[in-house]
């Protein structure tokens, strides 16, 4: 399936200038056949789980609950297309309020899980370094002197990604808290969020990882597509037949994405 980003986007702003429409709520949406249908293609027997997980989750989030819900689907469609559960607990992924939309963002568990899944790496993991861990790190040769006996108070100064292939490739990252603070203010739009707000050091994590995969990982069309629509806005059809971004500048397409249209979104979250 091939979507014309700039005629949905057009065709969707017709239909908005049009007459005004008394909005399908959420619920109607879920339950109207085409919608239904997408889902249990893209996710099987699991289809009706995910659906009350949607329903779920909007009803237990007042600031989610008055997004377009046509673009709260569509954010889930693409968790759905990466097989990914969108319970907040859980931390794999969250549907997020953005004003009257909402976006779709990847927790560290996520990415794990997706890197996991290519079956190339033989240890992958993310962590907090807390005040006096940390020895040294050379930022050219990647060597991280860590001593966690040396630990002198909770104070988080870092965080520090790590993986090593099946083929022996191995991958050290360290940012210190600073840093991760002046990427989140550069580059997240979500950046005075309340996911920064309430799990600044699981968004920490996810950023860290996720810029050392989208860099020097194996990126498989999964992970391609996960780097690619984190923190994006989406919405979709009133069939279900489409998933459309809505992030100036940028396309994504939960069935078709390829190396040539991806571009370069590694260090954006």
């Amino acid at each position: 399936m091939s979507v014309n980003t700039e005629n949905a986007k057009n065709n969707l702003a017709a239909q908005q200038s049009g007459k005004p429409q008394q909005p399908n709520s959420l619920k109607q949406l879920l339950e109207a056949p085409a919608i239904k249908k997408r889902f249990e293609q893209l996710l099987d027997k699991r289809a009706p789980q995910f659906i009350s997980s949607i329903v779920n989750l909007v009803s237990s989030d007042t600031n989610l609950a008055k997004c377009d819900p046509l673009t709260v689907i569509g954010s889930c469609m693409v968790a759905a297309t990466l097989n990914l559960p969108i319970d907040k607990n859980l931390g794999y992924a969250w549907i997020v309020p953005y004003g009257n939309k909402s976006t779709m963002q990847i927790g560290y568990k996520g990415f794990i899980q997706l890197a996991l899944r290519t079956g190339q790496y033989r240890y992958i993991n993310v962590i907090e370094v807390y005040e006096g861990e940390l020895v040294k790190f050379d930022r050219l040769t990647e060597h991280l002197e860590f001593d966690q006996e040396k630990r002198t108070s909770d104070a988080i100064v870092g965080y520090a990604a790590y993986f090593e292939l099946l083929n022996g490739f191995k991958k050290t990252v360290y940012w210190s808290k600073e840093q991760i603070i002046l990427h989140r203010d550069r580059f997240s739009k979500q950046a005075n969020g309340k996911v920064w707000r309430d799990d600044f050091d699981a968004m920490a994590m996810k950023t860290v990882l996720k810029n050392m995969l989208s860099k020097w990982g194996i990126l498989s069309i999964e992970m391609q597509q996960a780097v690619t629509g984190d923190d994006h806005e989406f919405t979709t059809t009133e069939d279900g037949s489409d998933v459309i971004d809505l992030t100036p500048g940028d396309f994504y397409e939960a069935d078709t994405v390829s190396p040539n249209n991806l571009g370069d979104q590694g260090n954006i979250l």
